[in-house]
């Protein structure tokens, strides 16, 4: 279901159209006398017309909220425009001289509605600032000990099988040694039956023979030894031998239970222990993050005044130049905070310079060419296209991964002046594509193609961000500049002014011009919001060679990183 304007949240990214009739340019203002959103040239209009002039037109985000129309239950030909401060309802003019409200206070509803809904806006920002990212967090925390308690449970398992083996082995051990006891035993058993059973068998023979001789005395020639014998002990007959029978071993089986065997592998136990609470990040920080969104707000009219006086300057006039220290070319910079200046080249070398082009420090990244950008809190943040990261070094030097892009490579980078979020330009699988992310490096959008199913980009090397929110590319392979809205949909494809085409660096300035470096015929287009060609801004007639990379300072100063000269030039462009 489609939301209202009264419930599209102010940082929300969808793409406002001017509400001027047959005007479809990108809103940015917004006149709170006729509650109407309007483009930046509609807004000029309104107010050189007589009848507007004196009109309340402020950037769209500080717009009041027109107040809903709905009749009065009493009076149904009136609308309702006033709040009975007594009663606490919302009644028409009408209703207040009735005997219900005769002698109350009332105040205008539509101030009431404003009021309500700027502290609407401030709940939804203390969800937004505190309550839903410390909710995110506390999901993450979650998450890694989801990992951490798999991990112990794993090695718990795997103790546990490594005592059963060890349990088996002694089973198997002592069984070896029961067997070689019982061989023994029937061993010695059986020698004692085999001994028993030799002796019959002597008995026997003996017997056998002792037959003989009486059948050998039973001859009639035989009397007279017959009667000798009969008087001596020679016929007498030997005793059967005494034998004994064997008593059989008896096997008594073990006494062990369940419970004995399970003490032999040890236990798993959960410590009798208080679980300790998770910490939650104190209320302080939605504070401060509403402080910061009114100062940005703050920086939004000052950047709005600032808008109405600056203009294009009939000269570009050079400021400052030097040679930049510690690097083999110049392909990369951007400005950080004091003016700061962070220059990376080709093989690697990221420097930080200050104004006069002294180096203050030297880092040398992996895994590109260290495409980057500084943060809204003054972080540094590069890609590393082989290790498919990006890195962030914060003020006190410090080198951490912040974000890893999967199976992408990152290549160009760059930091929202708007809301801090993070644009990265990615490849994959010989595709080029978008990346949002927030400034805590969660993924919030990805834009790879058009409304056709057209991919947009081969090699997003070099991005930023218009005042508008349209998101900028320059794609030398494409040999275009193809700007998109903060919604993803295609506005336009800018493909050169009358010559081969290679862009480079690209940055727009506080006009919502686009300016961008032209590599081939070592120029720097100037183009406006709308990518309609304006003029080239500098060409090599005025000392520029090869330019790579392009940014605009606070005071609206145009820096130019040229490649093969080493060297950065500061312009002024505007007056």
């Amino acid at each position: 279901m489609a939301l209202s304007e009264s419930q599209i949240p102010p940082d929300a990214q969808h793409y406002l159209v001017c509400g001027t009739e047959d005007c479809e340019r990108n809103c940015q203002f917004y006149c709170n006398d006729c509650h109407q959103p309007m483009c930046e040239q509609c807004r000029d209009e309104h107010q050189k017309n007589k009848k507007t002039k004196n009109h309340e037109v402020v950037p769209y985000k500080q717009r009041k909220r027109p107040l809903p129309v709905e009749k009065c239950k009493i009076h149904p030909t009136r609308h309702i425009e006033l709040l009975c401060e007594e009663c606490q309802i919302p009644i028409c003019s009408e209703c207040t001289g009735t005997k219900d409200h005769r002698g109350h206070a009332f105040t205008d509803l539509e101030l009431v509605f404003a009021e309500k809904c700027s502290l609407c806006h401030i709940e939804i920002t203390k969800i937004r600032s505190y309550f839903e990212p410390t909710s995110q967090d506390l999901k993450k925390e979650i998450a890694g000990d989801v990992t951490e308690i798999k991990k112990i449970m794993e090695g718990i398992r795997s103790s546990i099988k490594t005592e059963a083996e060890a349990v088996k082995k002694l089973v198997d051990a002592i069984t070896s040694d029961k067997i070689e006891q019982a061989n023994k035993i029937e061993q010695s058993l059986l020698q004692t039956l085999n001994r028993q059973n030799q002796e019959i068998d002597y008995y026997i023979n003996y017997l056998n023979d002792l037959i003989k001789t009486y059948y050998g005395y039973l001859s009639p020639s035989n009397i007279e030894q017959l009667t000798i014998a009969l008087k001596s002990e020679i016929l007498i007959i030997r005793p059967i031998p005494e034998t004994s029978k064997t008593v059989p071993p008896v096997f008594t089986a073990g006494q062990y239970r369940k419970e004995d065997v399970a003490k032999l592998l040890g236990r798993v136990t959960v410590p009798n222990t208080k679980p300790e609470n998770r910490k939650i990040k104190p209320m302080e920080t939605a504070s401060t993050q509403m402080k910061l969104t009114e100062k940005q707000r703050k920086q939004d009219r000052e950047k709005s005044d600032v808008k109405q006086t600056l203009s294009l300057s009939s000269s570009v006039t050079k400021v400052r130049e030097y040679t930049v220290p510690g690097v083999d070319d110049v392909y990369y910079i951007s400005l950080g905070k004091s003016g700061r200046l962070w220059v990376s080249d080709l093989s690697g070398n990221l420097v930080q310079t200050d104004l006069q082009g002294n180096q203050l420090q030297k880092i040398q990244t992996r895994g590109g060419s260290g495409y980057h950008t500084v943060t809204q809190d003054g972080d540094l943040i590069y890609t590393d296209e082989v290790n498919k990261v990006i890195n962030m070094i914060t003020p006190d030097n410090t080198i951490t991964e912040f974000i890893k892009t999967g199976d992408s490579e990152p290549l160009g980078i760059h930091s929202s002046r708007i809301n801090g979020d993070i644009l990265v330009g990615m490849r994959k699988d010989g595709k080029g594509k978008v990346t949002r992310y927030n400034k805590t490096g969660t993924e919030k959008q990805n834009i790879q193609s058009d409304n056709k199913g057209q991919g947009l980009y081969s090699y997003p090397r070099y991005i930023t961000e218009n005042t508008n929110g349209d998101v900028c590319v320059s794609d030398f392979h494409k040999q275009a500049v193809v700007v998109v809205n903060k919604s993803g949909q295609h506005r336009f494809s800018y493909t050169g002014h009358g010559s081969r085409f290679y862009p480079y660096g690209i940055c727009t300035d506080v006009l919502g011009h686009i300016l961008l470096c032209d590599y081939t015929s070592q120029t720097v287009h100037l183009l406006d919001q709308d990518g309609q060609f304006l003029s080239l801004l500098l060409t090599p007639q005025q000392g520029v060679k090869y330019p790579c990379s392009v940014c605009v300072d606070d005071e609206n100063n145009l820096w130019v990183g040229q490649r093969e000269t080493h060297t950065v030039t500061v312009y002024k462009y505007l007056q």
